[in-house]
């Protein structure tokens, strides 16, 4: 009887350790997380959640140049102004006590001076015309940079010495005005894949700052500049048909005073929500994105492009193509008269 219960024991003995190695081999092929999760996936759970999804939420955060000149004068103390521009053009005038930091040096110029940029209530990027800072100020803010802003218009907004750029666009701005149209095009319902990164990073903060990092070095200067964020309206128009086009207005501007033929109308700080539109994104198509002056547009690729999308702003928006009827409609505009401000300027 012994024997028995002997053996009855050690065949009891085996069977619950044959068990248990049948439930750890359970929970090792369903892991309690789910399948394992791409750095796309990853970078945007860590941007919509603890990074405080700030493109549907704050973005874009624009001053005015007035707004500039009236801090600086009152309380330099309280802001740091700082020129994106060329070495030369920055020699050539620029705002008091702006410092020059070309966009490539940005990322390594925030990071070595993270402290003392995180004592001002306002860090200002000034460009050109507003969009390259617009897109540089985006980037800084994904990272947490919470203090960033792009000023409006950029020097083009500061005085009349460097607006010739912007008058020139909005003097043959209307060359589209008999393309736009009504009709809409409605967006995909079919939800793809996020694009593929390889950081070689585990977590959506390592990640970000490794696409970051990217996106101001190399991905910068691997574009020649601001032809890796923009493109012209001419070269939409001759290639309407192999682009994504998003419309990044309010639905009722997308209808009055209309869009570009076969663009989609995406909500801002809505549509863009892993929730709501982003998958409908594709990821084997160019992205344009344009908006009223180019500047918005300019966040919200760099957004787009952190996650690895091949996305480009329309420089200055429908500014560049029905100016009078953005006027018309009282949507934002470059508007000399005025939002140039017209204020002293520095040379070395």
């Amino acid at each position: 009887m012994k024997d028995y219960f002997k053996k009855l024991n050690s065949l009891i003995a085996i069977l619950l350790i044959a068990l248990s190695l049948t439930f750890v081999g359970c929970s090792d092929d369903d892991d309690d997380n789910g399948p394992t999760k791409t750095e796309a996936e990853l970078l945007l759970e860590y941007l919509e959640t603890t990074g405080g999804d700030f493109i549907n939420t704050q973005a874009p955060t624009i001053i005015n140049a007035i707004d500039v000149y009236n801090k600086n004068l009152a309380t330099p103390d309280k802001i740091k102004i700082i020129d994106v521009r060329a070495k030369a053009d920055y020699d050539n005038g620029h705002i008091k006590n702006a410092v020059n930091v070309l966009i490539p040096n940005l990322y390594d110029y925030f990071k070595t001076n993270a402290t003392n940029l995180a004592t001002y209530e306002d860090v200002v990027l000034v460009c050109y015309t507003g969009q390259s800072a617009a897109y540089s100020a985006s980037l800084l803010r994904l990272l947490g940079y919470s203090n960033v802003k792009s000023m409006k218009f950029g020097m083009s907004a500061w005085h009349d010495d460097f607006a010739n750029t912007y008058k020139n666009t909005i003097a043959n701005g209307n060359s589209r005005a008999t393309q736009f149209v009504q009709t809409e095009t409605p967006k995909p319902t079919t939800k793809n894949p996020l694009p593929t990164l390889s950081t070689g990073k585990k977590t959506g903060k390592e990640i970000l700052e490794e696409r970051v990092k990217y996106l101001f070095g190399k991905g910068w200067a691997s574009g020649l500049g601001v032809d890796a964020t923009g493109i012209s309206h001419t070269d939409v128009f001759n290639n309407l048909n192999n682009l994504f086009i998003i419309n990044y207005w309010p639905a009722a501007h997308y209808l009055d005073p209309g869009h570009i033929p076969g663009a989609m109308q995406y909500t801002p700080k809505e549509s863009l929500k892993s929730t709501k539109d982003l998958l409908t994104l594709p990821t084997n198509k160019q992205i344009v994105v344009y908006c009223y002056t180019g500047q918005t547009s300019a966040y919200v690729i760099a957004f787009l492009r952190v996650l690895g999308y091949d996305a480009k702003s329309l420089l200055f928006g429908t500014s560049g193509m029905i100016y009078d009827k953005v006027k018309e409609k009282g949507l934002t505009a470059f508007d000399p008269t005025r939002d140039i401000i017209n204020k002293d300027y520095e040379k070395p």
